[in-house]
């Protein structure tokens, strides 16, 4: 069922970095990074069902096999779909593995619907995950969305994007969002910074409310969270294909929705820079800005040279 893509555009993760860092390739081997392509469909395996050669497609592709910096790409149909029309390649790159970690975590761990109500704060809201997550709970749910930045250019980027307030993740988050209308909050997605933040998070929570993480916490000591019957919920887009769930192909499916709301002008690229060809030397400056804690959106790199 794999699908060989003529990659055109990709983007830079957090996961690129740490993976790089702990790689440990056999001698005279190498590995590939990369999660997060968009190109076109030059050859379909034998099961393919979805995709024909030709097809314009975006994914953000498996932890397990080799990345997308690369000309050509294999990866698995179920976890791709059509790209959105209305966007270019390099636009397009910025959004598969922010929508897909963004979306599972707020509708498939938080339960959230198109009726919930209450109080999202989105912790690192200018992130990659951060930028999309606003933007979905703001265009497909009743929450009020409360987004942590620190710096003049970060608050005015998630303001842009539908927060409905903001709050300086550098002070206590308690008495940052006591200063709000929203005082509390119904749910916590924290992306960055969880260990760092735990303490806040306990005492802002309502009672029976949910703590979304995604980063690499030393440790997690959830005993705090006890007394007001808080649910905790990890999220790593990576596991449906990594566990061959299933349900993997909702990811197809996600992403297809994704494209449809872009399509539909509902929800906007996350693309923050495009620093040139898909080369070492650009890659290097990629992880270089991911890695300095100060990105604010998504940094994409296109095409390769003659």
């Amino acid at each position: 069922r794999d699908i060989l893509v003529k990659v055109e555009a990709i983007s830079v993760n957090p996961v690129d970095s740490k993976v790089r860092l702990r790689a440990e390739p056999p001698e005279g081997e190498y590995k590939i990074l990369g999660w997060d392509a968009t190109g076109i469909v030059d050859e379909v395996g034998d099961e393919v069902q979805l995709f024909k050669k030709g097809d314009k497609v975006w994914y953000a592709g498996a932890i397990e096999r080799s990345g997308a910096n690369a000309e050509y790409h294999l990866v698995d149909e179920r976890i791709v779909s059509s790209m959105p029309k209305t966007l270019a390649f390099a636009d397009a790159a910025a959004l598969p593995l922010t929508s897909l970690t963004a979306w599972e975590m707020l509708f498939d761990r938080f339960k959230i619907n198109s009726d919930t109500k209450g109080t999202l704060l989105v912790i690192g809201g200018a992130g990659g995950v951060g930028s999309i997550m606003i933007q979905l709970a703001k265009k497909l749910t009743q929450l009020k969305v409360v987004a942590t930045a620190s710096r003049p250019d970060t608050i005015e980027w998630v303001l842009k994007l539908g927060a409905d307030a903001v709050i300086n993740h550098r002070n206590p988050l308690s008495e940052e969002l006591q200063k709000t209308e929203y005082k509390s909050a119904d749910y916590v997605a924290s992306l960055n910074q969880t260990g760092q933040h735990l303490k806040e998070i306990e005492k802002l929570l309502l009672p029976k409310g949910h703590l979304g993480v995604i980063d690499d916490p030393k440790t997690l000591d959830i005993m705090p969270f006890k007394t007001k019957s808080i649910s905790i919920h990890w999220e790593l887009m990576f596991t449906r294909h990594l566990f061959q769930t299933p349900d993997m192909i909702e990811q197809h499916n996600i992403l297809a929705k994704v494209a449809d709301l872009v399509d539909q002008g509902l929800i906007v690229s996350t693309k923050q820079r495009d620093i040139g060809y898909i080369n070492a030397e650009n890659l290097i400056k990629a992880h270089q800005i991911q890695e300095s804690g100060s990105a604010i959106g998504k940094t994409v790199l296109s095409g390769f040279e003659a």
